[in-house]
């Protein structure tokens, strides 16, 4: 998927032309997810990764910073413990992956050299693992 060069500045909302509305159900985690949709992704904080990673939403417009943060630190911390936004995105089910080579190889190359520290955080890595590259 091509970018666009403002696509930083736009909201999910904006680059997917989704307007989810107001909650249907009534949880801090849904509200946020609604919240974050309308924020701007130069906005985003580890945390805002972490979270809508989490739930899978957006990743073709979220791996990419999640990517950055990752590079910079490999254990970026959200509110939770330290390496919660990779213990996340090593979740991602392996469909995004086997549809998305390019991210599943700069993850790789961020990975490869420090699965010894990955396994001392107990990260489960299986679906990146089995995913078709």
């Amino acid at each position: 998927m091509k970018l666009e060069n403002n696509w930083r500045q736009k909201t999910l909302e904006n680059l997917e032309n989704d307007y989810w509305g107001n909650p249907d159900y009534d949880s801090h985690l849904v509200r946020r997810c609604h919240e974050l949709r309308k924020l701007p992704l130069d906005s985003f904080t580890t945390e805002d990764l972490r979270i809508m990673i989490g739930q899978q939403i957006s990743l073709n417009y979220l791996m990419p910073l999640a990517l950055e943060v990752l590079t910079i630190d490999l254990f970026a911390e959200g509110d939770f413990f330290e390496g919660d936004l990779l213990k996340n995105v090593l979740s991602i089910d392996t469909d995004f992956w086997n549809k998305n080579k390019n991210y599943w190889t700069a993850l790789n190359n961020l990975i490869k050299d420090r699965r010894s520290e990955i396994i001392a955080y107990k990260f489960d890595t299986t679906k990146f693992d089995k995913s078709v590259i």
